[in-house]
């Protein structure tokens, strides 16, 4: 189990390039409306609960996460996106030298 706040995980979610919520669902075999409750959506007609629990607190409160899958895959997903980009900046800079 793992517990962040509620921003965070929201913050995490709008930091995800457009498409993760489908790249995420696909790798792990779920409904993208799966995904999106994980984030805090209210998608239930056609996806699931995710086994997060809300408590009321400071900066939007606490998510306690059962299963941290999907937040891995978003968080692998972050660090990609940041390897390419320092990759892209390295040989941006290499070429000015």
């Amino acid at each position: 189990m793992r517990t962040i706040t509620f921003n965070e995980l929201r913050r995490i979610k709008d930091s995800l390039p457009s498409g993760s919520m489908h790249r995420i669902a696909d790798e792990l075999g779920l409904n993208v409306d799966t995904v999106r409750n994980f984030f805090g959506g209210h998608h239930f007609k056609e996806g699931k609960s995710v086994g997060i629990h809300l408590e009321s607190g400071p900066d939007g409160g606490l998510v306690m996460l059962d299963d941290t899958i999907v937040l891995d895959k978003a968080l692998k997903i972050l660090d990609e996106l940041n390897i390419s980009l320092r990759k892209d900046n390295f040989v941006e800079q290499s070429a000015d030298i």
